[in-house]
């Protein structure tokens, strides 16, 4: 299933985009309209104090990890950064093994020595935007194709990005609004050296686990800390050891006087995607073709994972990421489906379809520009359905399913380079580090029987599920002809004869490759096979997503013209956006009530030391038993660990820092509630909740846990 977005655009803002405080995931470059609906919620800065490229401002705070995937702040004026323990997952795992489990025990660094380098990790900050919708869409002649169209925005694009890059060490990228109507040029600084500082215990970091996820209440540490690097000149460098700490045009000051009900509060950083003006056939493409078989298959294979997980330490660790990273959307998609169900949301857009059939037909110049509007867009999504579900099934049970066959897949077209003939010597020791690189980072965390089992549950479940025309060679000719329909029996064939499941033979291979081996190797084979038949399968789509795309183009464009007066907000597509509320509980259904805040009392309650995602280590428990809070409890002898925001968030805000009126850090955003899963296709006002982990729990552990006073002293309090 594709996914489309829609962003808030300055031609249109004074009007429609006027939004209230709990809806609307702003653009910071557009918020001048804004600020007398925030000043009424008490705000206190100006639209300049968010975003300026002439001075220092929160936006030189915020930060995208490794592009989007999460959000970050600065926190010090020597490049100290915070996240969610979730967002640095992978990096504490990377650096855990039995003998030291940085899961388990968590981990600090008393100096920035001792601070743990992350190959491959990123940190992106915003430079400028520049709104450059005229630079494109004037070059497009009337009554162009949309294949004609997507060529001149492609090439226009380059330009825009080559000339906005140039002699620069800038990176930048053009994203398109309102689908494809308005377009804007984001310009970033991308530096590569990020070390990890600190991350709690999981009993902390990740208390409640895949229980508790998506859930309130919360009483969930989610946090972990980061330090950037740059060169000496301040430049983004690659890791180095003369590499200094990044001093950051702006950090934020942490508060430490708290928070009570109905105080504004804003988030800034980097929301992934939201579909809010998708149809109502889109959206029931999506909970078949995308959730239920996402759904479906992560169960599966993470119930063969967890048995090896739940008897094995060193399996644990090795497949600690990989599983909380399947089961964090396995668990959003099955709450997703069920509120869109609950809360009627195909037949809400039914019904603004049908209004806006009954718009168009009142006049004959709508007919003529939007009359085949929700006909193509009908169109698209009806000829992409069987293959967008056989494209999930590919991506869910085959690329993720079968390890090693992926490994194979990516590996084999690096070996492949190492056997040219006569190739520059430089190029070829460029490679065989890629190749080292790669393979160590995969065998660390891969286990053969896991694989074994994992591959065999996928492929039976996917020959189940999907058509037979959609089966990969390896499938029809090998599976279902030489092996008469044995899988386990190919599996096992497979993994004993390859050279890309075992350690040792890999490295044996890659030493001095052959194409004859390479090419005949059984995983290469069927990993060919699997990128084959899903590389048709996509482009057998496009047709399709040509017709969704120009209806779609149309129809919003439409829907802005038939509700002058409605407040849209814009869809998230992983740029920078702010979003201001106020912290408030909820009241999900009947008889049922739920409080802004929760405390460490809540995370004795929850207790049970049978339980991995429920046991609390010891010291927090003697922490607890002696109220040594310090400076971070309340005058009633209690800690806040959880809050409440009705900011509207989602996916890339993992990590976001959360803000009081005057821009002082209170929080982390983390997660949304199962209530309001649907919120990616529409927002539910009453339910929709943005979880956050209170930055005096977060200082609590850091200080009274570690004893981190090293990090302590380089933040910034207001007490």
């Amino acid at each position: 299933m594709r996914k489309t977005t829609l962003l808030l655009i300055s031609a249109l803002i004074a009007g429609p985009f006027l939004s209230k405080a709990d809806e609307g995931m702003w653009l910071p470059i557009l918020l001048e309209k804004n600020m007398a609906t925030m000043t009424d919620l008490g705000f206190k800065l100006t639209a300049d104090d968010i975003y300026n490229i002439n001075h220092a401002c929160v936006k030189d705070a915020i930060i995208a990890l490794d592009g989007g995937n999460c959000s970050a702040s600065f926190v010090s004026a020597d490049g100290l950064v915070m996240t969610n323990h979730h967002c640095g997952y992978s990096e504490i795992q990377s650096h855990s093994t039995v003998e030291n489990d940085l899961l388990t025990n968590g981990f600090v660094a008393r100096s920035m020595a001792e601070e743990l380098p992350n190959p491959g990790k990123t940190a992106w900050l915003l430079v400028r935007v520049e709104d450059v919708t005229d630079q494109i869409l004037s070059q497009i002649p009337e009554g162009a194709t949309q294949k004609v169209r997507d060529s001149i925005i492609e090439t226009a694009c380059d330009t825009i990005i080559s000339k906005a890059t140039e002699d620069t060490l800038y990176s930048a990228k053009i994203d398109d609004m309102l689908y494809g109507n308005f377009y804007y040029l984001f310009v970033y600084e991308v530096f590569r050296d990020v070390r990890l500082v600190a991350a709690p215990p999981e009993s902390v970091g990740k208390f409640g686990a895949d229980t508790d996820n998506w859930m309130w209440p919360r009483h969930t540490g989610d946090f972990s800390m980061f330090r950037v690097y740059c060169a000496p000149d301040s430049t983004p460098a690659e890791y180095a050891e003369e590499n200094i700490p990044y001093h950051p045009k702006h950090f934020l000051p942490i508060t430490l006087k708290g928070y009570q009900e109905n105080d504004f509060a804003f988030v800034m950083g980097y929301p992934g995607t939201t579909e809010r003006y998708i149809s109502s056939w889109e959206t029931e493409s999506m909970m078949a073709a995308v959730n239920d078989v996402r759904a479906r298959v992560r169960g599966a294979k993470q119930e063969v994972w967890k048995k090896f997980m739940d008897n094995d330490e060193k399996i644990r660790i090795q497949y600690a990421s990989k599983y909380a990273s399947s089961a964090n959307y396995w668990k959003y998609s099955i709450g997703q489906n069920r509120s869109l169900k609950r809360l009627r949301v195909v037949e809400e857009k039914r019904e603004l379809e049908a209004a806006f059939t009954q718009w168009i037909n009142q006049n004959d110049d709508r007919k003529k520009k939007y009359g085949n509007a929700l006909d193509m867009i009908e169109d698209g999504v009806m000829q992409n359905h069987a293959y967008n579900e056989a494209i999930s099934y590919f991506a869910e049970a085959q690329f993720y399913g079968f390890e090693s066959a992926y490994f194979a897949l990516k590996l084999s077209r690096y070996l492949q380079n190492l056997t040219q003939k006569n190739a520059d010597p430089e190029y070829i020791e460029t490679v065989r580090k890629q190749v080292d690189e790669k393979s160590a980072d995969f065998f660390k965390n891969y286990n053969r029987e896991v694989d074994r089992q994992t591959a065999k549950e996928m492929i039976r479940l996917f020959m189940k599920k999907v058509p037979s025309e959609y089966y990969p060679e390896y499938i029809t000719k090998t599976i279902l002809g030489k092996y008469k329909g044995n899988v386990d029996k190919f599996v096992d064939d497979v993994l004993a004869k390859s050279v890309f499941c075992d350690k040792a033979k890999f490295e044996a291979f890659a030493k001095n490759p052959t194409s004859k081996i390479l090419l005949n190797d059984p995983l290469v084979v069927a990993s060919n096979d699997i990128y084959d038949k899903y590389t048709l399968l996509n482009n057998l789509c496009f047709n399709g997503e040509e017709k969704l795309a120009e209806g779609m183009r149309l129809f919003v464009a439409g829907l802005m013209e038939m509700q002058p007066d409605k407040l849209f907000s814009p869809d998230a597509n992983s740029t920078m956006r702010f979003t201001y509320g106020t912290i408030a509980g909820y009241k999900p259904g009947d008889a049922v009530t739920y409080d802004y805040k929760t405390t460490l009392d809540g995370v004795m309650e929850k207790e049970d030391s049978s339980v991995r995602e429920f046991n609390v280590p010891e010291k927090l428990k003697e922490i607890y038993r002696t109220k040594n809070y310090g400076r971070y409890g309340n005058p009633d002898s209690t800690l806040n660990t959880c809050f409440l925001t009705n900011n509207d968030i989602t996916g890339g805000n993992s990590g976001s820092p959360v803000m009081n009126a005057k821009g002082e850090l209170i929080g982390l955003a983390f997660d949304g509630n199962w209530e309001s899963m649907s919120g990616d296709i529409t927002f539910e006002p009453q339910l929709q909740k943005c979880i956050a982990v209170d930055i005096r729990y977060v200082l609590l552990i850091i200080d009274k846990y570690f004893d981190a006073q090293n990090l302590i002293g380089e933040m910034k309090f207001v007490e």
